[in-house]
């Protein structure tokens, strides 16, 4: 009688965790906010959930769920460094787990996700990345006698087979020769060529809104292009400038948002990264556009999410920068919100890292239960180890969840930690 009564007061604890309902912030004020953009922070905040340290196999859901991540937080690698989690109940619409989860961070690559999440909010599914051509002067007896302008729009997937496209409408116009000048427009954004907060010694991406094969040497390869396919240049230069107002349009190539994610989620890619960031800068209308116009929009963001900006530190677009300082809390709300919102999940879910399938995690997390399961995105920095994403608990139920692992000497110890933190999350 006694262990049927210990079982089922053990179910009513549950019940009592897992539904309860604490508000801690005051919902934000925001007059232009309505429906799906307003998440109120009704449902969100649990500070009082307290795993229990008594057998997983002997307790309901999700108690055995709390007690398995208990027991992984008493490994020893945390007698030197720390941690920031949280798991959220996207089905349930309640937190399941919380541990440090308002703690400043060091997010590593999961502040692509605050990139990506803000970008598609902002841009729409249907935004394109675009770099064109342009031409001033006259066009007499095959020669254009005026100036080329190449206006870069920071599209890091321009690449050799655009560069032909450009040369092959200049050729379908009737141009062999150039007499002139090669502007390269690269007003775009400002003339900062790393980001703030990276570190000299590291392998950064050079930030150009001119760019060919993820490098900074497009009027170069223009000329090499030119000269390839028999357009003689005849006493052309090359500097920098900006298109006039008269200039007349030959041809744009332009790549779509969901394939600039598909990269720089995946794979992790910083320069898509920065490349987002700056497309989100450029559509407050700013030139040159600078990280301060981005960092503003992802301010607004925070703000719909029902938290203060001012809590944060964002200092670039992909992590790379020591100056970011997120929390476990700040991601899940990010990813709760994407979650609510069709057009930006729809957009974000096929960009994430699949464990054991592809991307960062084709490698990791290979047992039935997270194979195929866990969608998530990766972080790795010097002494930081992050993972923050999506994944089906075997009871059915959507969760959400950010592991921040920081002061750590070795990544390894971070991605076993996180690994086995998502096996607890999904095995029955």
């Amino acid at each position: 009688m006694k262990k049927y009564l210990f079982f089922f007061l053990s179910f009513l604890c549950a019940t009592h965790l897992y539904g309860q309902i604490v508000v801690e912030e005051k919902e934000v004020a925001d007059t232009c906010l309505t429906g799906a953009d307003m998440l109120i922070n009704d449902t969100f905040d649990t500070d009082s959930l307290t795993p229990t340290s008594l057998p997983t196999d002997s307790l309901p859901w999700p108690l055995n769920v709390q007690a398995r991540i208990d027991s992984l937080l008493q490994s020893s690698i945390f007698e030197t460094s720390t941690v920031g989690l949280m798991v959220y109940d996207l089905t349930a619409d309640s937190a399941l787990f919380l541990h440090n989860h308002r703690q400043l961070l060091r997010p590593a690559s999961t502040m692509k996700l605050l990139t990506a999440i803000t970008a598609i909010d902002r841009l729409g599914g249907s935004y394109q990345l675009r770099t064109s051509l342009y031409y001033s002067g006259t066009i007499d007896n095959r020669t254009l006698c005026g100036d080329l302008i190449c206006v870069g729009g920071m599209d890091p997937r321009f690449n050799s087979d655009d560069m032909r496209a450009f040369v092959e409408s200049l050729q379908r116009m009737g141009i062999d020769t150039l007499r002139g000048r090669i502007v390269a427009d690269c007003s775009m954004k400002d003339t900062l060529q790393w980001g703030e907060g990276w570190c000299w010694d590291d392998d950064n991406p050079t930030l150009s809104p001119l760019l060919i094969g993820k490098k900074a040497n497009f009027t170069e390869r223009l000329l090499k292009e030119l000269t390839d396919q028999g357009i003689v240049l005849n006493g052309v230069v090359t500097t920098c400038g900006t298109r006039p107002a008269d200039a007349k349009f030959i041809c744009s190539r332009t790549h779509t948002i969901d394939q600039i994610l598909g990269r720089m989620m995946k794979e992790s890619d910083n320069l898509y990264a920065e490349a987002m960031f700056y497309q989100i800068a450029a559509s407050t209308g700013n030139r040159p556009a600078t990280a301060k116009h981005a960092h503003t929009m992802m301010q607004q963001l925070i703000r719909k999410l029902g938290l203060n900006p001012k809590g944060y530190r964002m200092a670039d677009g992909s992590g790379l920068s020591l100056y970011n300082y997120l929390s476990a809390e700040l991601l899940v709300r990010l990813l709760r919100y994407a979650w609510h919102n069709q057009q930006v999940y729809d957009l974000l879910q096929p960009s994430l890292p699949i464990a054991g399938e592809d991307g960062t995690l084709k490698k990791r997390m290979k047992s039935p239960f997270t194979s195929g399961n866990v969608r998530a995105k990766t972080g790795t920095v010097t002494g930081v180890s992050s993972l923050a994403g999506y994944c089906t608990a075997a009871n059915g139920h959507e969760l959400c969840f950010a592991i921040i692992n920081q002061g750590i000497m070795h990544s390894n110890s971070g991605r076993h930690f996180q690994d086995r933190i998502c096996m607890a999350l999904c095995q029955p």
